[in-house]
């Protein structure tokens, strides 16, 4: 009868055990998909997350492969709450896209918290893979340094030696003004002033007088989403370029570009880590994409692509989907996809590729749709970020 019993509990046990053993790799994107950079991300990157699970086959280690999304609003207590949902009830194993630094520094604590695996594509401060580094925390596509390097590093050789930044007022606008800066001073430059401009702000005028009565050449937008092209539509109603000033997108992706036109959008300089019209690769990409989406993705949106991409060839790799064993292999396995070719992941969790300097057509200068960018210089990945060694990162110590 004792015997029977416990037979009967072990059998017990091992059916309760069973869905979790038997559970596929789940994944969460959690991002912007309402608000302010609802089209430099948004559904945009939940589609790119679906084409790279499919691409994938849609199963790893046997099991199935499921996706859930969430808004999470740019707030992040509720982008934390979202996430503490998913790791302790939904058995989510990795969270992506992220974006606001704000929230993605947020979800970076949580994660190494739950030694859970987060990959931020969407948010842009350096420090996630500096100060804030942790041991399950990953950063693709950008990040400040990068832009900085890109977009500030060439217009101050070219000549525009002064600056004023218009900066997001959070962590963000904080970092890409702070990297921005170092770059500038660094190539002889000097930053005149700044101001902080709240997040979804829809009058810049005040902010914008500022930085006209400046007199810098150079006006940095550290801002990013509808935030940059409504400051850039203002901009014109108030002068500053044809008063002789010149705009610098910091971050300003593909999604932003059309959404300002290139009557208003020509001739800014930009930075990004991926364009659709770059090489055969990129262009397939980009070409299955806007047959899902009618548009063509930004560097957010294929970067979700090759964040997800690569985390289930790592989970393949490793043979589990155990945090430790696939954060291992996502810094072994090089990075060969539609976004990066030749990219690769530091100690840091830094994923280091080529970046682009664009400088966005006339009007008459685009041939077809969607053809809007002109390349000027191909910014190479371990010029464009910080080494593991000069991140400030705790685990390269």
């Amino acid at each position: 009868m004792k015997s029977a019993l416990l037979a009967a509990v072990a059998m017990s046990a091992l059916l309760l055990a069973a869905p979790a053993s038997a559970q596929g790799v789940k994944i969460g994107i959690l991002n912007d998909q309402s608000g302010v950079y609802a089209d430099y991300g948004g559904k945009y990157s939940v589609e790119a997350a679906k084409m790279a699970i499919e691409d994938f086959g849609g199963e790893v280690l046997g099991q199935k492969i499921e996706m859930v999304t969430a808004d999470h609003q740019n707030k992040p207590d509720l982008a934390t709450s979202i996430a503490r949902r998913w790791y302790d009830v939904e058995n989510v194993d990795m969270i992506t896209e992220l974006t606001t630094s704000s929230v993605a520094l947020a979800i970076h604590e949580l994660s190494k918290e739950k030694k859970k695996i987060d990959i931020v594509v969407g948010a842009a401060t350096s420090r996630l893979t500096g100060d804030a580094c942790q041991p399950y925390g990953f950063h693709w596509a950008y990040d400040t340094r990068a832009l900085g390097v890109g977009t500030g590093g060439s217009l101050t050789k070219a000549g525009g030696d002064s600056w004023f930044f218009l900066t997001a007022d959070y962590a963000f606008g904080y970092a890409l003004e702070k990297d921005t800066s170092e770059i500038v001073t660094a190539n002889g430059g000097k930053v005149i002033g700044s101001v902080r401009v709240p997040l979804n702000s829809s009058d810049f005028s005040s902010f914008l007088l500022q930085a006209q009565s400046s007199k810098a050449k150079i006006v940095g937008l550290a801002n990013a989403g509808l935030d940059t092209t409504n400051s850039i539509k203002q901009a014109a109603e108030f002068g500053l370029v044809s008063g002789g000033q010149k705009l610098a997108g910091l971050l300003m992706t593909l999604a932003e570009v059309n959404g300002l036109g290139l009557q208003a959008a020509q001739g800014l300089v930009l930075t990004e880590g991926y364009y659709w019209d770059l090489n055969d690769r990129t262009r397939n990409f980009g070409e299955r994409f806007f047959k899902r989406t009618s548009r063509m993705p930004n560097m957010i949106q294929a970067g979700t692509y090759s964040a997800t991409l690569s985390y289930l060839k790592a989970v393949k790799a490793a043979g589990t989907k155990d945090s430790e064993a696939v954060a291992k292999k996502l810094k072994e396995l090089p990075v060969d996809d539609d976004f990066a070719q030749g990219g690769k992941v530091l100690e840091n969790g830094r994923m280091v590729h080529d970046m682009y300097l664009f400088e966005v057509k006339k009007p008459s200068e685009s041939k077809k749709p969607w053809d809007y960018y002109k390349l000027i210089a191909t910014v190479p990945g371990d010029k464009a970020f910080f080494t593991a060694k000069d991140s400030g990162c705790p685990l390269t110590k």
